[in-house]
């Protein structure tokens, strides 16, 4: 792993890994767990459509996608998983839907945390025990992660989740989501800095704004904030938008 790229080789996968792959020409990625032999188990509102709006709007974002149509050809292992939604299980090539594999990092030195400018990729945040982080997989594939929200609880909630044990216990802010932290650092540093009114050079409003977005992503991440607690598994049952139904796969998996 490197500042450069957190890609890496199937071989090199092992079970209990955050993976993540980019979609939509690297407008966002798609996140999940490497549960072994293969498997992927990640939570989705569809595949393509992690970051649907729920609004016509996602007829728009997703009409310029390249992406392959897989209802059109199930996969010989998954079956016909276009319609699936909540945390599902699927197999490697299915989850990074034709793109390539990266490997998101746990406990990371601030320093590296800064020098990845894009968030979703890393934490300061240490990652459990293999056996925690499967056992959290493997529960929530059975009762679900509540209702997909961009903003709040994503795929990548999910997967750190699934790594820390983490949730946010406010209801103001953002979630977990490196991604979604990032977009809304990128929000503030343009139109919320007071420090912009500082100086009116290009090179001056770049520096301000740079420094902004770099504070703002710092404070948000999971292994730094303050809003957040360690809550056991089955403690999220309580939620009250949690248990959602089950997605029947019956007749969408590949038949003995």
């Amino acid at each position: 792993m490197g500042v450069l790229s957190n890609k890496i080789s199937r071989d090199a996968l092992k079970p209990g890994d955050h993976i993540y792959s980019w979609r939509n020409a690297y407008l966002y990625s798609h996140h999940g767990i490497y549960a072994g032999d293969g498997k992927v188990i990640h939570f989705t509102r569809g595949p393509g459509q992690e970051i649907g709006t729920g609004t016509f709007l996602d007829n728009v974002i997703f009409s310029s996608s390249i992406s392959p149509d897989r209802s059109q050809c199930p996969c010989p292992v998954c079956g016909d998983q276009s319609n699936l939604s909540g945390v599902i299980s699927s197999c490697l090539d299915c989850f990074l839907w034709d793109g390539d594999l990266y490997l998101f990092e746990y406990g990371v030195s601030p320093a590296f945390f800064l020098a990845k400018a894009r968030g979703g990729t890393c934490t300061l945040a240490r990652s459990d025990s293999l056996e925690d982080v499967l056992s959290r997989a493997s529960f929530l594939l059975e009762k679900g992660f509540g209702g997909y929200n961009i903003f709040k609880n994503n795929c990548e909630d999910f997967a750190i989740y699934c790594k820390t044990g983490l949730l946010v216990v406010t209801d103001i802010s953002v979630g977990r989501s490196g991604q979604a932290t990032s977009f809304v650092a990128a929000v503030s540093a343009v139109v919320s800095s007071p420090l912009r009114f500082l100086t009116t050079s290009f090179s001056g409003l770049a520096a301000v704004g740079c420094s902004m977005y770099c504070v703002s992503r710092y404070v948000s991440d999971i292994g730094v904030r303050r809003d957040v607690m360690k809550v056991p598994v089955e403690r999220l049952l309580c939620r009250p938008d949690f248990g959602q139904p089950k997605p029947d796969v019956t007749a969408t998996t590949k038949q003995d």
